[in-house]
Order: structure tokens, then sequence, then C-alpha cells
């Protein structure tokens, strides 16, 4: 388990008490002279200090172990299960939860990481869901006295035989579900130690084989139990892996909520509804479980962004592969720029709207509304800074940006910086690009070198500047937990990104386009789009531009959808 560190505080947990063990009636004890423990138990819980604790381990029976060591300080009474036996595994999952202990998995290889935790956790009694066949080794740690272990066979029945005697034990039959594997863990998030539920995930003959006889309810007295108050202040994350049943139970025995992912998809950001869940759940301490979150980079940014609750127009935090961006390009006010400025806000955010209206039925993706306004406008002239660019303030496009926010478009602002950098001017909208559904869009044909001039030579930008905006803008969408930004960068011959090949792909915080926009002919324009994808860095998105004037012919929606292949993750109009 990697972890930010280990706890703020030790919240003290009421009692919990196991009467009348037989240490020598009941099948499966480990020493049959041993004494009965003693009544009176307790456990102690608290939070992780850190905000952010990673278990990610291979092996699901050490992920279980370090479940326990999140959230418990002491227990004196753990259950147990083979890590092997899924039956076993939901059966013992519906017992911890309804005890608040620990749910550890019995697994040789881990046998001794098993032996410490029950040392560290003070425990004197193991109780053994299963048939014994993945118990541990019999021998304890140096120093330490080995718990007495109770077996209980991994049936329904005999586990509700070992619940009756607690004092809010159901009159009757217990309730009882069958989930499959796939849905066990998302069963197990939903248990709750005050609601009694039995998780009947197989029967016995497929876990192992016949039971042992199931002790007597009155050799197994729980009559004086009382679950722990439920840790405060603390979340996890879980991937719904069947293996993580166990560490899903122990969060739930300690009133731990727990929120879902995917195992192929653990980023929390994916989903519109566990970013409104998270932001509600508002975790100081969260946990994420998961072999898949080992692998998962800039978590941190990417839980903290999930918790802020901000949704992008179209939903979730992340930009593709769900959504279909469909932009007017332009500049307000200035028709001859573009589409965009043909028309006032209120109509443009309309056209903005119809015009991805006119994709929906074309795509399974959510197609989202999008403006690619020219924030600095190449120029003809030096102008007073002698970049040959003018940087339209910040102020003036402020009401644009954000009545686009308001009406559910996107918003990307494009760099035409002339003599300047793009880093330079990127910053000078840092006002906006702290918006979370503001992305950015890197020209280089309008990126000259210090001698030459718009419209007489062609620019370009090397991959060393455009990296320079990665970090940049990726740091600023994590230090202020923004949701994903989408950074464009606009080519149409291979020699306007020198070093191409270079870009940084790596940082998660934003999503890299290259937005192929030449015009003319369809054929010709075919042939760019083929060319710019040899050799391009892998999992960079692609942009199409259709040109209402230049083209010839211009494509309709329908065979942008069919005939560029691959099929665009943004279409924009000019």
């Amino acid at each position: 388990m990697a972890s930010t560190g280990r706890r703020t505080r030790s919240t003290p947990r009421r009692s919990i008490g196991v009467v009348a063990l037989c240490a020598v009636a009941i099948t499966g004890c480990s020493g049959s002279t041993k004494p009965p423990p003693s009544p009176e138990y307790s456990s102690i819980s608290g939070v992780p200090s850190g905000f952010l604790t990673v278990i990610g381990d291979p092996e699901a029976a050490l992920r279980s172990i370090a479940a326990s060591t999140a959230f418990f300080d002491r227990s004196d009474i753990v259950v147990t299960a083979a890590a092997g036996d899924a039956g076993a595994q939901v059966l013992a999952a519906s017992v911890a939860v309804r005890l608040g202990t620990p749910l550890l998995l019995i697994d040789p290889a881990s046998a001794e990481a098993l032996d410490n935790e029950l040392v560290r956790l003070a425990t004197g009694v193991v109780l053994e869901i299963g048939d014994g066949s993945g118990s541990s080794t019999e021998a304890a740690p140096a120093g330490a006295t080995s718990p007495t272990t109770v077996r209980v066979s991994a049936t329904v029945d005999a586990v509700e035989q070992a619940l009756d005697s607690l004092p809010d034990a159901p009159r009757g039959e217990t309730p009882r579900q069958t989930p499959t594997p796939e849905e066990a863990v998302t069963a197990v998030a939903t248990l709750d130690g005050d609601a009694p539920l039995l998780l009947d995930l197989a029967p016995a003959a497929e876990n192992g084989g016949p039971a042992p006889s199931t002790p007597p309810a009155a050799e197994l007295d729980l009559a004086a139990t009382t679950r722990p108050a439920a840790v405060v202040g603390a979340l996890m994350i879980a991937t719904d892996d069947p293996a993580n049943v166990a560490g899903v139970a122990t969060a739930r025995a300690a009133g731990v909520q727990v929120r879902l992912t995917p195992v192929d998809s653990p980023n929390p950001q994916a989903s519109a509804e566990l970013v409104a869940t998270m932001a509600e759940d508002a975790p100081t301490a969260v946990v994420a479980l998961g072999e898949s979150f080992a692998a998962e980079s800039s978590l941190d940014w990417k839980v903290r962004s999930a918790m802020s609750g901000t949704q992008l127009p179209g939903g979730g935090q992340l930009i593709f592969p769900s959504h279909l961006l469909v932009a007017l390009y332009g500049h307000p006010g200035a028709p001859v720029l573009g589409v965009l400025g043909e028309q006032d806000t209120e109509a443009t955010l309309e056209r903005a709207r119809q015009t991805a209206q006119s994709y929906a039925a074309l795509t399974e993706r959510t197609v989202v509304p999008t403006l690619e306004i020219i924030a600095s406008v190449a120029s003809a002239e030096a102008g007073d800074d002698g970049d040959y660019s003018n940087e339209v303030p910040v102020e003036a496009l402020r009401p644009l940006v954000e009545a686009a926010g308001a009406a559910g478009v996107y918003v990307v602002l494009d760099l035409q910086p002339g003599r300047t950098d793009f880093l330079t001017q990127a910053k000078i909208y840092e006002p906006l690009l702290s918006l979370p559904h503001v992305g950015l869009a890197l020209d280089p044909e309008w990126r000259l070198e210090v001698d030459q001039r718009h419209l007489v030579q062609i620019g370009s930008v090397e991959a060393s500047e455009v990296n320079q905006v990665v970090g940049w803008l990726a740091d600023l969408t994590a230090a202020n937990a923004l949701p994903q930004k989408l950074l464009v960068l606009h080519q149409f011959q291979n020699r306007m990104v020198a070093g191409r090949e270079s870009v940084d792909m790596s940082r998660d915080e934003l999503a890299l386009l290259i937005h192929v926009d030449g015009q003319g002919s369809q054929p010709a324009k075919q042939d760019t789009w083929r060319a710019l994808q040899v050799d391009a860095p892998a999992g960079i998105a692609w942009g199409w531009k259709n040109f209402y004037d230049e083209d010839t012919p211009p494509l309709s929606p329908e065979q942008t959808m069919t005939e560029v292949a691959p099929v665009p993750d943004l279409v924009t109009y000019q």
C-alpha cells in the first residue's frame, strides 16, 4: 500500500463483545485447552492522515490487510476467508459488516503479513468463514499469543445461525441476496451493519466441497456485541474487481462510504454521477482500493478534481473519448475572421448549439457545442510591443466566455502569437484558463521568427515550446483541481511542428489534439489528414475543420462522420 500518511487521530469505538466462545467444542478452534477469551472487547479506528492512500498491491490478500491498516487500529475479533473462495468471502463480508470488524483474506503466500496484522490489531478471536482449507500457518510471530479460531462453514444457513444471537438479529430469516460474481463488490459496497443482509454467492459445493458441521448458536454467543461508531471524514473509492470484496467489506465495517469505478477505467473523473456523489461526500481522506490504481498517474489531482463536483459541458471531467466537440471558429465582432463573429453573443451560442445538434444522431458520443475564440489575433503591424499580435484583453473576452459556460458550451482560446512565444501569451489568459470549461489552442501558422511576417511566411514552432505550455497548463489544472483541459495544436504542414514526436503526452490533466485545418478540395484535405497521422504522438486526439466557403465542396455532418477516418474528436466550422 502506498500512502501519503498514517493518521490524524484515533477515535475510540464502542466495545465489541463475544461471549461463551467454546474453545473445545467448536470445530476448528486452534488449541483445545485454551480458555475462552474475555467477553469484553474493543476496537479503535482512525482516518489516514494523508489525503490519499492507495491500496494497489497485486495480491488481494495484501490489499485486505492494507484496508484493515487504513481503518482499524485495534480489533479484538477479526473475520477471515480463504483468498481463493469467492463464496466464503461474500458471506464473510456480511458477517464483518454486521460485527464492525475487518475482513482479512487467508493466503499461504501472505501468511506472515496476516499474522503480523492480527498482532497489530491485538486480535483475540478469528472468526473464519469456510472449511479451513485456506488457513494460514498455526505458527504465531515471536512473542505473540495465537488468537482463538472459530470456524463457521461457508453456507448461508450456518452464517445466519452464527449471527442469531446478535441483540438486533431479525426475527425470522435474515434477508438474503444472491449476486453474481461480477456483482459481488457492488453488493458488498451497499452492506449496512444496521440492516442485516446475507450475501450468498454460490452453493457450498462450489466453494471447496462439503463444509464441516455448524457450531450451535449457543456456543457462538454474540449477545454482547455492539458495532463501532462509524468513521467520519473518510471515503473509499474501489474498482469493481471481485478481488476487492474483502477491502470493501472492511471499509463498510468501519462505516466508511464506498464508491465504485470500473476496473478497466478507474479514474473517478470519467463518471458524471460519481463526480456529483464525491462532491456530496466531501471527505477529508480518500482510500483508493484496487490494483488498477497503482498505475493511475496524477491520482491525487483526479480525486481532488472529482470532489470539486465541477462538470464539463456534456458531463464528467474527461473530454475524450466520451465527447465529440463541434465548434464555431473566429473572433467576436469580426466576421472576416470566422463564423463566430457573424452574430451577437446570444445568437452565437444558439448557432453553436444548432451546429452541434446536427451531429447528435450520427454518434453515440455526447456532442458538445464549442467556441474556438481567437484571443490573440495575428497583425500586419508590429504594434507597441513589436510582436505582430494583438492580444485582446481578458475582460473584453470574459462576457462571451462566461456566457458560454453558463449555456453549457465549451470554449477554446486560440493563440496567434506572432513573434512572441506561446507560453508568454498563454499566461496573459490565465484568469480565463482557470475556468473549468476553457481550453487552449496553439496556432503555429502565426508563430513567427524575428525576421518573418504574417502571410509572407507560414510560421512554425518547436516541440520544446509546445511542451512548456503543456507543463504550465497541466500544472494550472492540477493546482486548481480543475477538470481535464483541451490543448489543441493546429497543423496543416509537417514542418509547422518541429520534433512533433517529442510532444509531451504524459500529463493526464490535458487532452492533446492535433487540428488539421487546411482548406481546399476534399482529395487534398484527405491527403493532408492522412499524412499528418504518420508518426504522430501515440494517443493524441484529432480535429477536422470544415470551411463553409473555401472547401470544394464542404462536407455535410454525415460525410464528416463517415468519410473522415479516424472519426474526428473535434469538428470546427469556419
